[in-house]
């Protein structure tokens, strides 16, 4: 069955989006092909969300991410956690809270201008669409994914965009610190500060893409009812691409190798290794689906984060499991966004490449 973009296209001819152009200008691998990869009323089967669902169909999602630097995810087991999760005093989520408080403002870089337009005219960058270097927040979430670090009062913690996993980390305001210093603070590149006589291990992530559903039940009712049926639909298609679907974070050291900490090699050498590390990752053809805490927007949910190896994180609202093969398929296998259900995102836009897949 053709979705009604497809036919209107078949009959009226191919017009593309404004939005669309909107982001080709800003150098954003796009794709008009449909979201729904179902008819409506559905004929595939999909799971869906009953019936007084209500979310914001109206107002427009694009522009609706603030910018961060990086956001970092911390291993909890769960799949809702307490309204606000820094409530939880005992948390590494609270001891961050009281790390970044206290940290030194750091300013972001200078925005860069704008390059011209291939037809010579200056184009506004897409509204929604921001880099690492716009900001120096650090966003935190609580996520689904258990510990793997030895002692069961220390957290592993993802660390996005840089795609990495830290091991170790205290669920103290020292843990949080040790953290803070040699992975999360803005003046710190992808490659890390590495602490002497730190206890933290830290290794590349061996997933295609790590995939973030906002599951967070008592934060919004919304979340803790789309996010089950997603992780379904996701897990379902992804595999019918040939793809492995992961619900919990393998250790890395089971095919990364050593930790980054443990290598006797100089910082060129050290990025070299990482990157040659991301473009493996990039093939895998295995994606982690984690369950997180409130991302912001539970009026446009289900609400979910894809990050690539590339370094690319694109927010995604109203998202339903009739969008999901279409999603799996233009974004996470070609690298395509899809800006209809587009809410913002980080290092979209790839001047000289194709997808966000290449490097």
């Amino acid at each position: 069955m053709y979705g009604f973009r497809s036919l209107h296209s078949m009959v009226f001819g191919h017009q593309e989006d404004p939005l669309c152009r909107t982001l080709r200008a800003s150098d954003v691998p796009v794709t008009t092909a449909d979201c729904r990869a179902c008819a409506d009323p559905c004929d595939l089967g999909h799971e869906a969300y009953p019936r007084r669902f209500d979310i914001d169909m109206d107002t427009q999602m694009l522009g609706s991410v603030k910018p961060y630097h990086r956001q970092i995810i911390i291993s909890t087991g769960k799949s809702d956690w307490e309204r606000d999760i820094t409530d939880d005093k005992d948390s590494l989520a609270a001891a961050m809270l009281e790390v970044t408080t206290n940290a030194p403002p750091t300013s972001p870089a200078s925005p860069k201008p704008t390059p011209p337009s291939p037809n010579g005219k200056d184009v506004r960058p897409a509204m929604g669409l921001f880099l690492t270097s716009d900001s120096a927040r650090t966003s935190v979430l609580n996520g689904s994914h258990r510990t793997l670090s030895c002692e069961d009062d220390h957290e592993t913690v993802l660390v996005f965009p840089d795609f990495k996993a830290v091991t170790e980390v205290r669920r103290s305001v020292q843990g949080a610190r040790d953290l803070w210093d040699s992975a999360v603070d803005p003046v710190i590149g992808r490659d890390g500060s590495y602490l002497e006589k730190s206890i933290l291990k830290t290794w590349m992530l061996p997933y295609s893409c790590v995939i973030l559903l906002c599951s967070h039940k008592k934060r919004d009712n919304r979340c803790g009812i789309a996010a089950p049926k997603l992780e379904h639909a996701l897990i379902k298609s992804l595999e019918a691409q040939g793809w492995d679907a992961d619900t919990q974070l393998e250790h890395p050291s089971l095919t990364m190798g050593v930790p980054l900490e443990d290598l006797n090699v100089n910082p060129e050498e050290r990025e070299d290794y990482i990157s040659a590390q991301l473009k493996e990752s990039t093939d895998a053809k295995r994606a982690l689906i984690l369950k997180v805490s409130h991302v912001g927007g539970h009026k446009y949910a289900g609400n979910c984060i894809i990050y690539t190896p590339s370094g690319s994180g694109i927010w995604y609202g109203r998202v339903t499991p009739h969008d999901v093969d279409s999603i799996v398929v233009n974004t996470i296998v070609n690298g395509l966004v899809l800006p209809p259900l587009l809410r913002g995102g980080l290092n979209l836009s790839r001047p000289h490449c194709k997808t966000l897949n290449d490097w």
